[in-house]
């Protein structure tokens, strides 16, 4: 575990290593190209585009994580883990806390009905909890960066 003393509002706190988990979830559909599950929103977090990413809670399998956090942040149940894609160690780009994240390769299940475009109020224990992220589904590759440095691994897809 990484120790790290930073000022704080209130005084000072210790920060420990916070695990994370980001999901790209695919959705293949005949005729078409790969898309890749991506949102954005208002709110004072990173800016930008964002795959579903976020906390492991003490003691929950990353593979669970990656399930629970693609359906607080964008309502899909009907996705299933493919494989882990890579780790990183990076800071966190607001508040500077050290992360390391977990990236998996995800895929909606080839008989739901997922529209291409909708808005998700986002449901959990977090800070995003309430907020509403405008989903979508992007042909891959990407035309644009995503927010946090998320599509670092992007090249790694079985796609």
């Amino acid at each position: 575990m990484i120790e790290v003393v930073e000022p704080y509002a209130a005084g000072m706190r210790e920060l420990t290593l916070r695990i994370r988990v980001a999901a790209y979830v695919l959705r293949r559909r005949a005729g078409r190209s790969v898309e890749l599950l991506v949102f954005d929103h208002d709110a004072d977090l990173p800016p930008g585009t964002h795959v579903p990413a976020g906390g492991v809670a003490p003691e929950e399998p990353l593979e669970e994580a990656v399930l629970r956090e693609v359906s607080e942040e964008c309502g899909l149940t009907c996705v299933r883990v493919l494989r882990p894609l890579a780790e990183e160690h990076t800071p966190h780009p607001i508040r500077r806390f050290p992360r390391h994240t977990t990236f998996f390769e995800l895929e909606v299940d080839s008989d739901a009905d997922v529209p291409d475009v909708w808005d998700h109020h986002v449901t959990g224990m977090g800070r995003d909890n309430g907020m509403t992220f405008h989903c979508r589904f992007e042909p891959l590759p990407l035309a644009f960066p995503l927010a946090d440095g998320q599509d670092a691994w992007l090249d790694r897809l079985e796609a």
